[in-house]
């Protein structure tokens, strides 16, 4: 994925404006989950417009901003629950071949 792609996702991140963790912790999960399907083998298929993502070890919502088109409302859900709950949210600029989804963290 090229750089000029990148920018046109978001990445919210599981911390407040404030600096302390949102709860539910799971909350990344519960959102991907909303736009995810299955996949023939049965496992959930996270939307190339919402997904999970770990980044420096902290885990994110990486939101396409193409979601806009595709489904409006899903798209106006995700930023007003990211505005509601005063997260952090920025243009998503990772160098090229940064991103992997639901990366694990690595015992340290």
């Amino acid at each position: 994925m090229n750089k000029m792609l990148r920018e046109r996702e978001l990445v919210m991140e599981s911390v407040r404006r404030d600096g302390k963790p949102f709860r539910p912790a799971d909350w990344i999960e519960r959102i991907s989950s909303q736009l995810a399907s299955f996949g023939p083998d049965h496992h959930l298929r996270y939307s190339e417009y919402a997904h999970p993502c770990m980044i420096a070890g902290m885990k994110c919502l990486v939101l396409k901003k193409s979601l806009r088109e595709q489904n409006p409302a899903a798209y106006e859900f995700i930023l007003k629950f990211a505005s509601d709950n005063q997260l952090s949210i920025q243009e998503d600029r990772r160098a090229q071949g940064a991103l992997h989804h639901q990366e694990r963290r690595k015992p340290g």
